[in-house]
């Protein structure tokens, strides 16, 4: 002990007290001692850092450091080194504060003395290394004690309770603070605790040790079996207490709890450290110097294919296979490496791992060396972990990131992408790029009224029959909603962007047959071409969108080439489109009425609401300027149901005032038909105004109502059984079934005036107009004729027996308070055309 070398380092500012320790220290017989003086507490902290001493002599008053800062600092530095504070006659307070704080003793630096300096210093290390001996050893039972699976509970003398460890705490079900002070007994099951509790007095008396099995009730009624061995803890000819062990049997009563001791400790540190690595996600493999596999845990056995058992001792290039998964080439092996350059190396990027059945796992991590005691590489550990999953989920990100989740077709941002790559590829080949806008037409009505599943299942198929009818080097896109975009890379000229649209129009004839329904969709194509429509893949976007709406107005079902003109009318259709906003929130629009005569007595027998828009800056405007504007951007809705409650109060005003009100009609629009809240609607509309049923009137035109005819009988069926009134509007001009119009519960037919404009003159008319007024007697319905305007008309329609009749021959659609007056008259077949 005497020989040892004890590593001091001196921190005293003042050389005079520094000299006078160093030469106690450096002529202390049979003790060597090596000296380390510092002025500073940074020189200490520095010094600390490079190298461990193992006793520190510091004064607490230093040119950079003050008080017990110092000690503090010195002590995080230094945390297993002996310190001893040197006092001046005027700091003996601070001193004993800094021992309070963790200082092994201090020192008067006036009292320091050649003989007995170096003794005190050998007095307080052998004393330190006493406690740290007994601290470790309590350490070290406390770490082992938590981690056995072994229950342990330890009495004082007299029985009590003074330590649980983890696992008797998990056995019992019992927390320490419950058990501290309390008998061993109290978590022995009742019915078992006065046998066990005499076995363990004739024990104790016997001075022998106490095994048995016993079952423990915990406090929520669980039972579990133990194993309970207990003996005394001798203190010379006396006890100092018990000590008892606990081991859950209750799926194993055969356990073994005779485990040689001296084992014990080997074994435990092994099992913590198995346990570890065989809790973990990544695999552990570890190698010799020689590059001879000495460990592999459960999860490198997986991703091996190899057993711990096999394995040990194979080359590691045997069991650890991998290659670059670009090159398929064998990758470098990082164990290798890490132990030729003694550092941690990481795996190369896209390693493969090849199990020993051959499958592949992509793999990530690195290899570190392992030291033996003196310091030399002795092998290498590899860690690694399966990133397959993680790497094909960001490939899918990535996908997402640019392709559409519904269909899988490019999003906007690939497109945007690729035009950019066509047009540098038609700028160097002198070729033309074009771009197709796609909308499918009336899509809502089946999104509406079908509901958004089978929508989503159309968008697919429509989105299915487009890739086909392009070339690979084409790109079909969807742009959002119901809408797609192809770009067509490379066209001689624009009769190839034509083609691809007629293919496309004709590929989207044929029905698509989803969840037992039969849909019928079109396209409306709009089609610009880089450079002739624009510079820039936005402008060329901009205006095929344009001429996708102007193919929209033309009847859809059709495609349109950009012109500059369209441009114009765009800019219009959005100034109409924003002024029909403020309008319906500023309410400009107003409902006029015109009247339906009976043709027999001349009678006025109802009135058709027609919506009018009084526009601040233009004055008057009729709904054939702005109701198809109105439906393509969906105003439609919100407009028709304002139009619905404004003609349902009207007439409800008119009743109150004690006029004879006639039932009034009010036109219904596709999207507001198919809308899925259309029936609750209507109402929720009759309600508020509380009109009767029978004074509403709706009508729709065939092609409403032929659009998905099953449908529609279902909806005209609730809407019939509500008490409304139905006609079909412009009868004539589209196509029926007959035998789904003898089944929609239709009380009026309303025969298109252009059929009524030339029955005069044309046979062909007044044979079409007979024909509709012999079908609808025949299926009892009444017949207006809308668009009268002569006494020759009207007298054609009176000798064919038609029913009602509208036009300008008995009034001009009229503002709601000019309509009231005529509702006082109801006779109106002699009044002169207005």
């Amino acid at each position: 002990m005497n020989n040892a070398l004890t590593r001091v380092l001196l921190v005293e500012d003042d050389p005079t007290d520094a000299g006078l320790i160093r030469d106690a220290l450096a002529n202390a017989a049979g003790w060597a001692f090596h000296v380390e003086w510092v002025r500073k507490q940074a020189t200490a902290l520095e010094r600390l850092g490079k190298a461990a001493v193992d006793v520190i002599l510091l004064d607490l008053s230093l040119p950079d450091g003050q008080g017990l800062a110092v000690f503090d600092k010195i002590s995080r530095a230094a945390p297993r080194a002996l310190i001893l504070v040197l006092s001046g006659a005027n700091d003996e307070a601070l001193a004993r504060a800094a021992v309070e704080r963790g200082a092994s003793d201090y020192l008067a630096k006036g009292a320091v003395d050649a003989h007995w300096l170096p003794h005190a210093l050998r007095y307080i290390l052998d004393r330190k290394a006493s406690q740290d001996a007994q601290r470790d050893s309590e350490e070290y039972f406390r770490a082992m004690s938590d981690a056995s699976p072994l229950g342990i509970f330890v009495s004082d003398a007299q029985g009590n309770c003074v330590y649980t460890n983890a696992a008797y705490q998990k056995i019992s079900g019992l927390d320490f603070e419950q058990t501290l002070g309390t008998n061993w007994s109290m978590a022995i099951h009742p019915d078992d605790r006065l046998r066990i509790v005499a076995e363990w007095r004739d024990a104790v008396r016997g001075q022998e040790a106490f095994q048995t099995e016993v079952r423990f009730m915990r406090k929520d009624g669980t039972i579990v079996w133990t194993r309970l061995n207990a003996a005394a803890m001798p203190d010379g000819p006396s006890s100092r207490g018990r000590v008892q062990t606990v081991e859950d049997i209750t799926e194993r009563k055969a356990a073994d709890l005779e485990l040689q001791l001296t084992r014990e400790e080997l074994f435990q540190e092994k099992e913590r450290a198995q346990v570890t690595l065989n809790s973990i996600g990544d695999a552990v493999l570890c190698t010799d110097i020689a590059g001879k596999v000495t460990y592999l845990n459960l999860v490198a056995e997986t991703m091996t294919g190899w057993s711990l058992a096999e394995a040990l001792g194979q080359p590691l290039s045997d069991v650890f296979r991998i290659i670059d998964g670009a090159t398929r080439q064998p990758a470098d092996n990082p164990a290798q490496r890490a132990i030729a350059e003694n550092r941690v190396v990481g795996l190369a990027t896209d390693s493969v791992l090849i199990r020993r059945d051959g499958i592949e796992s992509e793999i990530e991590d690195s290899s570190a060396p392992i030291h033996n005691r003196d310091g030399r590489v002795a092998g290498a550990v590899i860690v690694f972990h399966d990133v397959s999953e993680s790497r094909a989920m960001a490939q899918k990100m990535a996908h997402l990131a640019q392709h559409d989740f519904l269909t899988g077709l490019p999003n906007r941002l690939l497109l945007t992408e690729r035009f950019s790559r066509a047009i540098g590829q038609a700028q160097r080949h002198h070729k033309q790029v074009a771009l197709l806008f796609l909308d499918m037409d009336y899509f809502k009505n089946i999104n509406d009224s079908l509901g958004h599943v089978i929508g989503d299942q159309l968008l697919q198929s429509v989105a299915k029959r487009l890739g086909e009818c392009i070339r690979t080097t084409d790109t079909v896109c969807r742009q959002g909603g119901d809408e797609f975009v192809i770009l067509l890379a490379e066209i001689e000229r624009q009769q190839d962007a034509a083609q691809v649209a007629e293919k496309l129009l004709a590929a989207l004839l044929v029905p698509h047959r989803i969840a037992g329904n039969e849909l019928h969709i079109t396209l409306s194509i709009g089609i610009s071409i880089y450079p002739d429509d624009g510079s820039t893949a936005d402008a060329v976007m901009q205006n095929a969108d344009t001429a996708m709406y102007y193919a929209k107005a033309k009847g859809r079902n059709n495609y349109q080439f950009f012109t500059p003109e369209m441009n114009t009318r765009a800019i219009q259709r959005l100034s109409v489109e924003n002024n029909l906003r403020r309008a319906l929130k500023h309410g400009e629009f107003e409902l006029y009425y015109q009247p339906k005569i009976d043709i027999a007595s001349g009678i006025m027998t109802g009135a058709e609401a027609l919506i009018r828009w009084q526009d601040p800056t233009l004055g008057l405007i009729h709904p054939g300027q702005f109701v198809a504007i109105a439906e393509e951007c969906g105003l439609i809705v919100p407009i028709g149901r304002w139009v619905l409650h404004e003609a349902c109060r009207q007439v409800q005003a008119w009743l109150d005032f004690g006029l004879q009100a006639v039932p009034v009609s009010v036109n219904i629009s596709a999207l507001e038909f198919r809308h899925l809240k259309f029936l609750e609607g209507v109402a929720s509309i009759l309600q508020e105004t509380g009109l009767a049923p029978r004074y509403l009137e709706l009508e729709l035109t065939e092609s409403i109502l032929m659009h998905e005819a099953e449908a529609s009988a279902q909806v005209l069926e609730k809407l019939k059984a509500m008490g409304l009134q139905l006609a079909i509007d412009d009868f004539g001009t589209g196509y029926s079934s007959l035998s789904y119009l003898s089944r929609f519960p239709i009380d009026t037919l309303k025969i298109d005036q252009s059929f009524v404009r030339d029955i005069a003159r044309n046979a062909d008319d007044a044979a079409i107009v007979s024909a509709i007024i012999g079908m609808g007697k025949n299926l009892q319905q009444r017949v207006v004729a809308e668009g009268v305007e002569s006494s020759e008309q009207l007298a054609f329609l009176k000798t064919q027996r038609c029913d009602e009749a509208q036009g300008f021959l008995f009034n001009h659609p009229l503002p709601a308070g000019d309509f009231s007056r005529l509702l006082g008259t109801r006779t109106l077949l002699s009044t002169p055309p207005a």
